[in-house]
């Protein structure tokens, strides 16, 4: 802690990380009110800065490449000035050593390249170790080599053997939706089932007659997405009730070579728009007659994965109701048609189906299941055959994030979570290992940080890097079965990078509405600090349910929040209520209210950090944002014109019965309701105080174009001002080099309240705005 004096004002600076924050207690202090020359000058030292802060952050990973065996891995190190080195671990005792003798394999590659190849600038691609890491491959220049570390003997090859994925990282989750073929051969190669004229065939792959299954199938209705059982004795399909999406359009106004727009358009499903559907039928092999499923219409998502019993008499199959609001499994009867259902969750609110988790262990007739029916993400274990929950695996006040594996044999589960470690940001992620019973925890990054992992191919060990978004990153090599740190692989070195942005960002907590829950965000401060002035505030926001957004782990780059910070302002971003990776009640307020967008949380964390640091000045807050952010940023401004005072929207899908339906529906429910009116920007417009910018990419494929398109009439017709930016050619986007540009003039105009550079008359060079 340092203590300053100053003419009426102490001034207390708390270290934190390798900056700070400031605190004072004092009179009023004066507002930031720069001169033009100032802010100029401002501009020049940020794009000066941009550019200078580029791979200057050594150290920050280890992208572990394991040899065959899994006892060793190799990385590489980027240093300073490009200078690379190559190092070489033992997993069993963490020692390491370099690779090979990077001079002997310099000189050697110039000898048979005919070319200068220094010994520290070796960018080897593809490179491959044999097990004893005495003979590696790689490839140069666009030419394939293979080298003996032993002999020093370097020759030409004609290939590279094939690199296999050598380390494990968390795997995506399984989807819910099977992938078919039209003609699809048996799993004993027997039989072929295949659809003609719009019905289902089978024949004997080594030739006879094949039967015809159904007659009824036509160009509207037609059979298909068929799909064998692992016995090859039955075929499932469906007849289908198809739907083309309709098309959303987009004009392309600068094509090189034209002298015409030319129209794009590409199919697009919106809310309430309707979807395919599928009538479940079983097929018996060496049978003639279909058994059409006892189970209702999917009409909902496409024809579903099928997980098959261990004696091939039933399959599970799951169901999401249209409006999130209610999840199946249900068995069927492959004899007769008849169903069961396993499992039924229902939900008041919505469910996340994204998140939803399954596992069918039918070796032991059991399901794993992730639920947040006790308002947090757990797994639990379930008997297959009664449909009952053998145990809740997981429990307590926290998230069960992602499930990387399932080890059948151990019974064991290995998942990431947030929130277990009391006294820490419950949104940093930790790597677990836990028994089907719930019993025997192991915490396999006890570090007070934020966690990213890999394993070796067999699982044996794990690196893991972990940061904060003010500490440098470590990477650590760990044994899997105990979890115990066999060594420090790195520690990255920020020295320089610190040398140049002067500050990194800073974590800060408040509570949210309902006065209990704390709410993170980080705040950036100017480089050039003056603590007896009061800075404008500008948030990056965005506010889509689907996740959450602050970044957690160390940034080795100079960011947007950083180099606009850097021009005079206090820049934060914040994840309110109504985003993901909390509770279940935290989520839940995003529910048919896209609109609220967490407001008064941020809007409550934001007077918090202006009362414990008076240089946080709340008469000047702005905010900015793209897609879901877009939609915020505008929201910002009609509901809460009290606070917000400039905002900058792009591609924002203002109006949530025009943007995506998938994405929508979830939040927003189905059928469509008045909620979806009452709650748009486009309706809404009228409202809009303060100052506002808006962008649009012109062949945004994403959000259409027209969302924004239709703010501006709009406003239009309200009689509003405001700034518009449409971007000829670009797609789904935040602006760019250009946006960029604007967007940081736009706030320096309103809320600095100077004229930013005039480029137009080069005021400033072209190099200040990159």
């Amino acid at each position: 802690m340092l203590v300053l004096f100053r003419t009426g004002l102490l001034v207390l600076l708390v270290t934190i990380g390798n900056t700070f924050l400031v605190t004072a207690q004092t009179q009023p202090l004066l507002p930031y009110n720069p001169s033009h020359k100032e802010v100029i000058a401002r501009y020049r030292a940020v794009a000066a800065k941009d550019s200078a802060v580029k791979n200057t952050v050594y150290k920050a990973g280890v992208d572990a490449h394991w040899l065959p065996g899994g006892n060793a891995f190799w990385y590489r190190n980027i240093l300073h000035d490009s200078t690379t080195e190559y190092l070489l671990v033992n997993a069993a005792t963490g020692s390491k050593h370099k690779a090979f003798n990077e001079t002997a394999l310099a000189d050697a590659l110039s000898k048979i390249s005919n070319q200068t190849v220094k010994e520290n600038h070796l960018l080897l691609g593809n490179l491959t170790f044999n097990k004893e890491a005495t003979r590696l491959t790689f490839a140069y220049n666009n030419k394939y080599y293979e080298y003996n570390s032993k002999s020093n003997v370097l020759k030409t090859i004609d290939s590279l053997p094939n690199i296999e994925k050598d380390n494990h990282q968390f795997n995506e989750p399984p989807s819910r939706w099977e992938s078919f073929e039209t003609d699809s051969v048996s799993p004993n190669k027997q039989y072929i089932a295949y659809i003609k004229d719009n019905n289902v065939f089978i024949r004997p792959v080594a030739g006879g007659d094949a039967v015809q299954y159904t007659k009824d199938g036509s160009n509207a209705h037609p059979y298909g997405s068929l799909a064998w059982s692992p016995d090859s004795k039955w075929v499932i399909g469906y007849r289908i009730t198809p739907v083309e999406d309709s098309a959303v359009y987009y004009v392309l106004s600068s094509v090189p070579g034209t002298t015409r727009g030319q129209l794009r358009s590409h199919p697009y499903k919106q809310p309430g728009d309707p979807f395919t559907t599928y009538e479940m039928y079983i097929f018996p092999v060496q049978q003639t007659v279909p058994v059409k499923v006892n189970t209702p219409v999917i009409d909902f998502f496409d024809a579903p994965l099928l997980h098959w019993t261990k004696d091939n008499s039933h399959f599970y199959y799951e169901k999401v109701d249209r409006g999130h609001q209610r999840f199946r499994i249900i068995e069927v009867d492959v004899t007769n048609g008849n169903t069961r259902t396993i499992l039924d969750e229902q939900a008041k609110t919505f469910i996340y189906t994204n998140r939803i988790y399954t596992y069918y262990m039918p070796q032991t007739a059991e399901i794993l299941w992730t639920s947040e029916k006790d308002n947090w993400r757990h797994i639990y274990l379930m008997d297959a055959q009664t449909g009952t929950i053998k145990n809740e695996i997981t429990k307590g006040n926290y998230v069960v994030k992602d499930i990387d594996s399932v080890d059948e044999k151990k019974r064991e589960i290995w998942f990431s979570a947030n929130g277990i470690n009391e006294g820490e940001d419950p949104y940093y992620v930790h790597y677990y290992r836990i028994g089907f019973d719930g019993k025997n925890l192991v915490s396999l990054t006890p570090a007070h940080a934020n966690h990213h992992i890999t394993y070796s191919p067999d699982k044996k060990y794990y690196v893991d890097t972990y940061s904060e978004v003010n500490t440098a990153p470590v990477t650590e090599l760990h044994a899997t079965a105990t979890g115990k740190k066999i060594s420090d692989i790195e520690h990255a070195d920020i020295s320089t990078f610190l040398s140049i942005v002067k500050r990194l960002p800073q974590p800060f907590v408040a509570k949210g509405r309902d006065g209990v829950t704390n709410i993170y965000g980080i705040v950036c401060l100017p480089a050039e600090f003056d603590s007896t002035r009061r800075y404008p505030v500008v948030e990056n926001i965005y506010a889509g349910p689907q996740d959450a957004f602050v970044p957690k782990s160390f940034m080795p780059y100079y960011t947007e929040m950083q180099s606009l910070a850097d021009l005079g302002f206090i820049v934060v971003q914040i994840d309110g209520m109504g985003t993901a990776n909390r509770s279940k009640a935290f989520h839940d307020v995003c529910w048919k209210n896209l609109a609220d967008a967490g407001f008064p949380d941020r809007i409550l964390w934001m007077k918090a950090l202006a009362a414990k640091y008076p240089y946080v000045d709340t008469s000047r807050v702005g905010l900015y944002g793209t897609s879901a952010g877009g939609q915020n940023a505008l929201g910002g401004l009609l509901f809460h014109p009290e606070w917000y005072k400039a905002g900058v929207a792009s591609c924002g899908c203002h109006d949530n019965r025009i943007d995506k339906q998938w994405w929508n529906e979830q939040w927003m429910a189905y059928p469509v309701g008045p909620w979806y009116d009452e709650q748009s920007n486009v309706t809404n417009a009228g409202k809009l105080c303060g100052n506002l910018l808006l962008m649009v990419g012109e062949a945004d494929n994403n959000v259409p174009p027209e969302s924004t398109y239709r703010v501006a009439d709009a406003l239009i017709k309200a009689n509003k001002t405001f700034d518009f930016l449409p971007i000829p050619g670009s797609d789904h986007t935040s602006g760019g080099t250009y946006g960029k540009v604007k967007r940081r003039d736009f706030f320096v105009r309103y809320l600095l309240h100077v004229e930013p550079p005039q480029r137009n008359m080069d005021e400033l060079s072209k190099q200040a705005d990159q």
